[in-house]
């Protein structure tokens, strides 16, 4: 998964500006869409963990010509208990921060695990634009996030249903700690 660090900060606030831009031309074309079919649909992790998906967003049909899976994890600062709730509600406002990126397709959004950590399962149109989008996201969710807390991992080449569905897809792509992305067998 290589070396992962934020982009540079002017050039990360730059490309959600413009993110941020892109997303209401799309909302107004009425391109964005929340289905339902996966909301409560629990994701079991290679590192014993589950979480519940709580929320879907889709670009169009959600589906890339060059599919990459991008999985996003990070542990938000002062949250605690009810206030998991709160969160879960309002991050429905954090939607322009990804929806207007280039290559955007789909995410779905994990509630938080047994170890507090929140997950973005996504489908992305090209492993550069994943990276790029990853690395952006790095500066925005270190605002409020634990120290230390933000990984990802890109996995091109395959759609992120297939990941989900077939976590033997994925192996032998294993280098480093991925238990905390990969899924399980019996998700």
């Amino acid at each position: 998964m290589g070396e992962q660090r934020p982009l540079a900060p002017r050039e990360a606030w730059r490309a959600v500006a413009a993110c941020f831009f892109t997303t209401f031309a799309l909302l107004a074309r009425h391109r964005v869409h929340l289905p339902k079919e996966r909301v409560g649909m629990r994701l079991r992790f290679a590192d014993d963990t589950t979480a519940r998906v709580y929320r879907e967003t889709r670009l169009g049909s959600g589906l890339a010509k060059d599919p990459c899976t991008l999985v996003v994890t990070f542990r938000l600062r002062l949250v605690r208990g009810p206030a998991h709730a709160l969160f879960r509600r309002e991050s429905l406002l954090n939607t322009p921060l990804f929806v207007g990126f280039p290559g955007f397709t789909s995410k779905l959004w994990l509630a938080h695990d047994e170890q507090g950590r929140y997950r973005g399962v996504y489908e992305w149109d090209g492993r550069e634009r994943a990276e790029h989008y990853a690395r952006s996201l790095w500066r925005v969710l270190a605002l409020v996030s634990v120290p230390g807390s933000i990984r990802y991992a890109v996995v091109p080449g395959l759609r992120r249903d297939d990941v989900i569905a077939e976590p033997r897809l994925v192996e032998g792509l294993e280098r480093g700690d991925t238990a905390w992305w990969r899924t399980a067998v019996g998700t």
